[in-house]
């Protein structure tokens, strides 16, 4: 999933420079609020998709003792 930020970052920030060709400082300030926000929102999804995987498989107890 981060890599489809990833990719929708990248692809955007390309269509801008070959549109409008702005400064760096205006990539900077476009994309680092979109990159930092879109992983905070990620990151519920993720993390609940992890506990789902976990809870399937059984792995969400005590580790086995030997």
């Amino acid at each position: 999933m981060i890599l489809f930020l990833g990719l929708i970052v990248v692809g955007l920030a390309a269509w801008v420079e070959l549109r409008f060709s702005p400064p760096i400082w205006v990539h900077l300030v476009l994309w680092t609020p979109l990159i930092i926000g879109g992983a905070i929102v990620m990151l519920r999804p993720l993390k609940a998709g992890l506990i789902a995987l976990q809870y399937r498989h059984h792995l969400l107890g005590a580790p086995p003792t030997s």
